[in-house]
């Protein structure tokens, strides 16, 4: 603890002796956390203790059910009278599509590691815990707590693999039944991507866990007395990281009043054509004028982006805003606006905000506010399963300031078109799943505007059971024409199952170019993700017919909005608007659906979605012409948001990606 922390809570302390309370202690040989996801909670873990031979052993059983798929978990650690661990097991699953086997086992200073791809023993290294991931919450306080024993060492190494860093925050004084209370903040790096944020009492035992789990999802870990204060920690956790982000960037990033950029040739995605060495002129955060070199007024900064191309800022129209990382990921490749489609509601509101009013980094967040019905897969916390609920969950989205109503599959289908109409009465649009018990036909015919996922459309065609489309029946040429005659937003978000399907031996830079610039805890999630080679060949006709689909869509006239589903985090747009080209369309049209396409079925093409006068300043300048090379729009040199300027690679050093230099 720093000396300064210490006079902190003294005088807190003291101007607060009769509040500063503690809760009656569990029994110290039992603890319970509630788990949550996306704010809703959805299973337990529970640790009971065993004393013997100066050593205490921990068993851990950690179990929730995630949309119907049981995620059951247990360990066991054995600590010795110095907190230092002895033995470690872990064994089930860590979510619903990621498995583990690990086992730790110490003896003086030789320790032998069993997992499920690799056995070996090695000499003890300093300041060593085994712990393995994000989960169970009781190794995580043991881990605090050995930290703090060993005087907060700089980096921690982990068994089976890995190292980490734990950082002491600030504290937070919280109320809870009228008392309050002082809780020590923390962060981890090293567990997950970013950091972890982590709340303890004033005897080191943890109260809550902000962090994400094996696929990527926003997961909670509450000691249960704490349960009530969730909504207050998600939010704090928004607000601190987004300030962590902003002060980091303190001194590189700056927004002038006035801003030229010149030379560069302007991508017009409106026209699909790139005009050769244009002046741009932004004043305000806004396009004041667009001109030739010559037309550039005088004493005035000025980006000179000759030989290269100025391209509008990238939408992704499927984000899940899952941790505040995301915002500096997304800028440094180009997405300057993101629709959420389906979030913790504190969470996303507080990072919203943060961002809009400076201090945080990050896109543009356009919300979609998810609503479920009630059920074994339901998620998240706002469900309706009757006509008042759903009306009073639609107007609580609104008077929030969401964008859009998200529907997820739980849904009745008799509430879907109680939604919809009341979401259109108040100025919002419907997008989401297709419920159980419906296909995209009733869905839209109940009022939907916009579906999420091409499979819900090639659910209406006749397809094997692979996906793999036959465009030649009657069945699927009525279903485009269905679409295209209630002029249906389509997000097909391709990119996750072609991550999904790879063949999980081959190289994953076929799919990512930039992969080994991602924070080694992302290339550890990614890489094992996908199936084996047989099962990847049986998948690779259908991805290529949802390419030709998205083809014939746009084509046809069917609004096509590109969308990613997480994925990579900033890159995965580059990807899915290759997949798109790769499906047929030219590198102008894909490169419409991430930009002017969004804007107009959001709503928002008077200000965005194309480099025009009077139009926001979101924009990207690249080294290439995307018109010529899709794959060009990776290529960033320079990010524009609002007027103000962002350099990727110090963007993407604060979320812990490697520099592309060089490579």
């Amino acid at each position: 603890m720093t000396k300064n922390t210490l006079s902190i809570i003294c005088q807190l302390l003291f101007l607060f002796p009769c509040v500063a309370q503690r809760f009656t202690q569990v029994p110290s040989d039992s603890g319970v956390f509630i788990l949550h996801k996306f704010q809703q909670a959805i299973g337990r873990e529970v640790y009971h203790t065993t004393k013997a031979n100066g050593s205490t052993k921990y068993d851990i059983d950690f179990k929730f059910v995630d949309r119907g798929s049981p995620v059951p978990l247990t360990a066991s650690i054995r600590v010795n009278a110095a907190g230092e661990p002895l033995s470690f097991f872990m064994k089930g699953k860590t979510s619903r599509f990621s498995q583990v086997h690990d086992s730790v086992s110490i003896t003086g200073q030789q320790v032998f590691v069993h997992t499920a791809y690799t056995s070996f023993t090695q000499r003890l290294l300093p300041n060593t815990f085994t712990i393995e991931g994000y989960s169970p919450a009781t190794v995580q306080q043991l881990l605090l707590k050995y930290w703090l024993l060993k005087k907060q060492p700089a980096h921690i190494h982990t068994l089976p693999a890995g190292s980490l860093q734990i950082r002491r925050e600030g504290i937070d004084t919280v109320t809870l039944n009228g008392k309050r209370f002082i809780l020590n903040r923390m962060g981890i790096r090293g567990l997950i991507w970013g950091s972890e944020m982590v709340w303890t009492d004033q005897q080191g035992n943890v109260v809550c866990i902000l962090t994400i789990d094996a696929e990527g999802d926003k997961t909670e870990m509450v000691r249960e007395a704490y349960v009530s204060l969730l909504p207050s920690f998600i939010a704090l956790g928004a607000q601190y990281g987004m300030a962590a982000f902003a002060a980091s960037l303190q001194g590189n990033k700056h927004r002038e009043k006035m801003l030229a950029i010149k030379g560069g040739q302007l991508i017009d995605v409106e026209k699909g054509i790139a005009v050769p060495n244009k002046m741009l002129l932004i004043k305000d955060g806004l396009i004041a004028q667009i001109g030739t070199p010559e037309t550039l007024p005088a004493n005035i900064p000025v980006i000179d982006a000759t030989g290269k191309s100025i391209v509008p800022g990238l939408w992704d129209m499927h984000a899940h805003f899952q941790q505040t990382e995301w915002g500096p990921a997304y800028l440094a490749a180009g997405v300057t606006t993101v629709r959420d489609c389906g979030n913790e509601l504190d969470f996303i509101t507080a990072t919203k905000k943060a961002i809009d009013s400076g201090k945080g980094v990050g896109p543009r967040i356009l919300m979609a506010g998810i609503i479920d019905g009630k059920g074994p897969i339901a998620l998240g916390v706002i469900q309706a399963d009757t006509p008042s609920t759903a009306i009073k969950a639609v107007h609580h989205y609104k008077s929030l300031g969401f964008d859009q109503i998200k529907l997820y599959s739980s849904v009745k289908p008799a509430i879907v078109r109680v939604i919809c109409d009341e979401a259109h009465r108040l100025g919002l649009t419907v997008t989401g799943h297709i419920p159980r018990g419906m296909n995209l036909r009733a869905a839209v015919d109940s009022g939907m505007d916009m579906v999420n996922h091409l499979p819900y459309l090639i659910g209406l065609m006749k397809a094997d059971k692979y996906r793999n489309i036959d465009f030649e029946d009657t069945a699927s040429q009525a279903a485009i024409d269905f679409v295209v005659k209630h002029r249906t937003v389509i997000d097909p978000t391709i990119g996750v199952y072609a991550l999904s399907t790879r063949n999980i031996n081959e190289d994953i830079t076929k799919i990512e170019p930039a992969f080994y610039t991602l924070p080694l805890t992302l290339q550890i999630q990614f890489k094992s993700m996908g199936v084996d080679s047989a099962t990847a060949a049986l998948y690779k006709p259908a991805l290529k017919s949802m390419g030709i689909l998205v083809k014939k869509l746009y084509q046809a006239g069917v609004p096509i909005v590109a969308g990613t589903d997480m994925c990579f985090p900033g890159y995965s747009v580059a990807r899915e608007l290759e997949l798109y080209v790769e499906g047929g369309l030219t590198a102008a049209e894909a490169l419409k659906t991430a930009t002017i396409i969004p804007a107009q079925v959001m709503g928002k093409s008077a200000v965005s979605g194309s480099i025009a006068p009077d139009k926001q300043a979101d924009l990207f300048i690249v080294d290439g012409n995307p018109f010529t090379n899709i794959s060009d729009v990776r290529n960033v040199h320079i990010v524009i948001k609002d007027g103000q300027v962002y350099d990727p690679e110090k963007l993407h050093r604060i979320v812990e990606f490697s520099s592309k230099k060089g490579r």
